[in-house]
């Protein structure tokens, strides 16, 4: 199976969707759990736990990325002659 992607690209997606993972779940965990630092104040959401759901769904959109882009990097390191 030849990659769709370029090296490059492959492996800049894979690192960026992998933080993005990261720090997501940490976001989504705070408003689930309605810690005063996110859920506290007058303007933030009026149902944290919506918002919670949100974040969580962007994590596995994330997550997705983190597959396929990752997938990819590892095709190009199985192809011989194809240039990194």
């Amino acid at each position: 199976m030849k990659p769709v992607i370029s090296a490059g690209n492959a492996w800049s997606c894979t690192v960026i969707s992998l933080f993005a993972v990261i720090i997501l779940t940490v976001i989504g965990a705070l408003f689930k759990a309605e810690h005063e630092v996110v859920a506290g104040k007058t303007e933030d959401p009026a149902n944290p736990q919506v918002a919670a759901a949100t974040i969580f769904t962007a994590v596995g959109v994330y997550g997705l990325f983190f597959l396929f882009c990752g997938c990819q990097a590892w095709l190009h390191t199985r192809q011989p002659g194809i240039a990194l």
